[in-house]
């Protein structure tokens, strides 16, 4: 049996508006060998197919199904703690609509839950509203707690940043589904349909791809073309299974002789 390959996208397939160079090339091999894949995003901004266009238009061969956001991941958490409740919601269209298709409704008032996500369409009146609505028993519910997100501009505040408002000014602590809470990394794997020790996380971040692989029981993989070094290394108690320069580089023993015959032919 192959392995399934969880692969991160800004960092491992591309950096910004730009493809890795070979990543377009690593997934085809993945897709010629029939080896299962998703690409897991802690983006909640996004929806899917959007996701996939973008994909599309670096010029990698993605359709919706092949990718899994922290948005969705949420969406199922919620439906499966409470079917049919109601969410106020900081975020974008990716958070929303997953939220809708898995019987969430979004409101203003009396929420069963505060959610939050990445974006910048928020305001501090939604602040307000938010710590009022905590106050009075919503739960509070973060996509992922990374402190920034990175732009071509530079990083900017992520929702980790917006959330630890939130907990300050309440005194709650927010459950956070994203990478690398085993919620989503569970989700991703079922969707792979992989057993643990069949499942590679790919990812160029040790405190969520790598730490979230690790607690899983994944093999991982750490990439160095997006923003971790080796010196960055010498800072973690835990450590990746395998240390590459790209995707391009990934051991064959992760491959599997399917997907190395495909990469030849």
């Amino acid at each position: 049996m192959n392995h399934g390959f969880l692969l991160d996208m800004d960092g491992v397939i591309y950096r910004g508006s730009r493809l890795i160079p070979g990543a377009d090339e690593f997934v085809e091999t993945l897709r010629a060998a029939g080896i299962p894949f998703r690409f897991l995003t802690n983006n909640s901004q996004r929806t899917r197919r959007d996701v996939a266009m973008k994909l599309c238009r670096l010029g990698i061969r993605a359709v919706a199904e092949d990718v899994f956001t922290c948005a969705m991941a949420t969406a199922r958490f919620l439906a499966a703690q409470k079917p049919g409740a109601t969410a106020f919601v900081i975020g974008e269209n990716g958070l929303a609509a997953a939220l809708h298709q898995n019987g969430i409704t979004v409101v203003e008032d009396d929420a069963d839950f505060v959610v939050v996500g990445e974006g910048r369409a928020f305001n501090f009146e939604m602040i307000e509203r938010a710590v009022r609505l905590i106050v009075k028993g919503a739960r509070l519910i973060a996509t992922n707690l990374d402190a920034t997100c990175p732009t071509e501009a530079g990083i900017r505040p992520g929702c980790g940043a917006i959330v630890a408002m939130l907990e300050k000014a309440t005194g709650c602590a927010a459950f956070s589904v994203g990478k690398p809470s085993g919620v989503m990394m569970r989700m991703a794997q079922n969707e792979l349909g992989t057993p643990p020790h069949r499942t590679v996380m790919v990812g160029d971040t040790m405190e969520t791809d790598i730490l979230g692989g690790v607690g899983m029981g994944y093999r991982t993989v750490l990439v160095l073309s997006g923003h971790t070094t080796l010196q960055h290394l010498r800072h973690y108690a835990y450590r990746p299974d395998f240390i590459i320069r790209s995707v391009r580089e990934m051991p064959a023993e992760l491959l599997g002789a399917e997907a190395l015959l495909a990469a030849a032919l």
